[in-house]
């Protein structure tokens, strides 16, 4: 999320968050793909963590392109932390440890998508390189350990980084040690909604696989191919994971309300200030147990909506569906997570098949999955199969998809080219943090620094 909001909306029922979510259906000719990504910033002299401040932080990457832009600054406590484009039409924030993040317009094609990738990419290379700054495309921090990774002066981070350590063991390393690249997507209704919701649920392990690109933490193999997977398997259980109840015939928007209600908040923000709220569940907020703390602090809308941004289930639910499962990587996956997704969810026929293919799939089989995927990748198996054999059939429901939607660019292509990436990655057998790993034995020799040459944007 790039901002949080403050909606001062009084909250008069439990029905008013359920329609909350429900604000998000849209008829199928205004679905849209909204794609971000974060990238490590490293000084090019050592690979070397770059810090909020200084003439060469990333503080000034963000004014140089508040200036380039023209986009509203996004302020904390006086402090720049990210910026917004006016209308909305997209924005750029910093995740705990620096890593910079462009959360994307909502866009009609893959093309729009991979367009926008690149051109922030080009943008950012223009502010950034004249202050020896590059960024790495992974989905983990490959060499630097947590006390030498710099902290952002965001108040929401402040809260979550004291929270983390008291309810996983990983926290701290999912907040400032791993990136992502996500796609988020519209629904038509509550239907459509829980069919998509469960297909991409089921199907997210395999995206975890395909997309794995977390092989090293402190400078050496860490035994796994998707360390940020593992890393998510003990971050904060309450509040992420693979959920049961979503996998139920009749999973709504009010099962995950009920469930959202009793997970412990992070904040509320009033008068500008973050005020700490991790000793209450939203729903102990609502029924009035902070008001001998916080007496004139009523729950609004507005906390509702940060709230429903500070869970982390494989994928979320808001006014839209998040695609969380997939390592950050190169150029190329910025691309390519979104077009799988839309492939599988935005064409009838192939969501059709995508339902069929996995309906009978049980929850724990799928949480089997995802357990095994950290360390074993595309070959992990699944009712006897490895997962690189499951990608193909599902890939090839994607390029359906893909191709009944006929999106065309200028030269007449259609938007099944931004698979090649994951069909390069079932042809080889292997995905990219399996390359890496068989450079740094070989032609890497035994170091992790070629990763910022061959990784970089």
């Amino acid at each position: 999320m790039a901002r949080d909001t403050t909606d001062s909306r009084p909250i008069e029922s439990i029905d008013e968050l359920v329609a909350h979510l429900a604000e998000g259906n849209k008829p199928r000719q205004k679905w849209r793909i909204g794609t971000e990504h974060e990238k490590f910033p490293f000084f090019v002299d050592g690979n070397a963590p770059v810090p909020y401040g200084g003439t060469r932080g990333i503080r000034a990457i963000l004014e140089g392109m508040q200036q380039k832009l023209g986009w509203d600054p996004i302020l904390d406590a006086g402090r720049i932390i990210g910026l917004v484009e006016p209308t909305g039409q997209g924005a750029i924030s910093l995740e705990p440890g620096g890593q910079f993040e462009l959360s994307g317009a909502p866009l009609e094609t893959l093309h729009q998508t991979c367009r926008e990738g690149n051109a922030h990419l080009a943008q950012l290379r223009e502010i950034a390189e004249p202050l020896g700054i590059r960024f790495l495309g992974l989905g983990g921090s490959p060499k630097w350990t947590l006390a030498e990774t710099p902290r952002m002066p965001k108040s929401r981070y402040e809260i979550m980084t004291r929270y983390m350590p008291k309810v996983g063991t990983k926290g701290l390393d999912m907040m400032y040690r791993t990136c992502t690249i996500q796609v988020n997507l519209d629904f038509e209704s509550e239907a459509d909604m829980r069919r998509k919701m469960q297909v991409s649920l089921k199907l997210q392990p395999l995206a975890t696989a395909l997309f794995a690109n977390s092989p090293f933490t402190e400078g050496r193999p860490n035994g796994l191919v998707s360390w940020r997977g593992d890393i998510w398997r003990d971050t904060d259980n309450q509040r992420s994971g693979l959920k049961e109840f979503c996998f139920a015939g009749d999973f709504g928007f009010f099962d995950y309300v009920d469930w959202a209600l009793d997970v412990p908040m992070y904040f509320v923000i009033r008068d500008g200030q973050y005020i700490d709220m991790t000793r209450y569940t939203f729903r102990q907020f609502l029924t009035g147990e902070a008001r001998r703390e916080l007496p004139e602090c009523d729950p609004t809308i507005g906390d509702w909506a940060n709230h429903l941004s500070t869970l982390f289930p494989d994928v979320r639910l808001k006014r839209f569906l998040e695609m969380r499962g997939a390592d950050g990587g190169p150029w190329r996956r910025i691309c390519a997570l979104p077009a799988f997704w839309v492939g599988l969810l935005y064409d009838a026929e192939a969501l059709d098949a995508a339902e069929a293919l996995t309906r009978d799939w049980s929850f724990a089989e799928v949480n089997d999955m995802r357990e095994a995927v950290p360390a074993k990748g595309i070959n992990a198996e699944f009712r006897g199969r490895t997962l690189r054999d499951l990608a193909r059939e599902v890939l090839a429901l994607s390029r359906l998809g893909l191709r009944n939607r006929a999106q065309l660019n200028r030269d007449g292509y259609d938007e099944t080219s931004f698979l090649t990436p994951l069909d390069e990655v079932v042809a080889r057998g292997s995905t990219s943090a399996e390359e890496m790993l068989g450079a740094y034995h070989t032609r890497w020799g035994g170091s992790i620094e070629p990763v910022f040459l061959e990784y970089a944007y």
